[in-house]
């Protein structure tokens, strides 16, 4: 069963239990994928459709920021409990140790020596660790990896 197709079923069984929160937050999750879809008229695999769930995940990290910063409680309440949704739809990601590894290996591959060689870095982390790794994550490892 692909991603989408356990998304798909997991909406099922939220109407089912007349989850309302958790069914926004799916339909929401399978507009985003039905709109790429459609725009780019191509069908996703799960790297694509991590690769938006990852996305989605971000918007509400900075909602939630947003939101605690004016003291709207109620709205950081809501994007929390959609951010638990969508999180789990992602494949187990790797540690901070497990990321620093990645990127010593990419950097050493590439031979790259300075901040000048970021966005080679980057392209090539992006690529190999593209849904594994929180890039947050990832762009302070690389950074860090090539100011020594």
């Amino acid at each position: 069963m692909t991603l989408k197709d356990q998304i798909t079923e997991d909406m099922k069984t939220a109407m089912r239990a007349k989850d309302a929160a958790r069914l926004l937050t799916i339909r929401g999750l399978l507009a985003a994928l039905k709109q790429k879809e459609v725009d780019e008229r191509i069908v996703l695999d799960d790297a694509a459709v991590v690769a938006i769930v990852d996305k989605l995940i971000k918007q509400r990290k900075d909602s939630i920021t947003q939101f605690a910063a004016a003291n709207r409680t109620d709205l950081v309440d809501k994007e929390t409990a959609e951010l638990a949704v969508l999180e789990g739809y992602l494949p187990q990601r790797l540690s901070a140790d497990e990321i620093a590894a990645e990127v010593g290996k990419i950097v050493t591959e590439l031979g790259a020596t300075g901040p000048g060689d970021m966005g080679k870095v980057m392209g090539a982390v992006k690529t190999r660790l593209a849904g594994k790794a929180d890039m947050g994550l990832v762009s302070a490892a690389v950074k860090q990896a090539l100011s020594k």
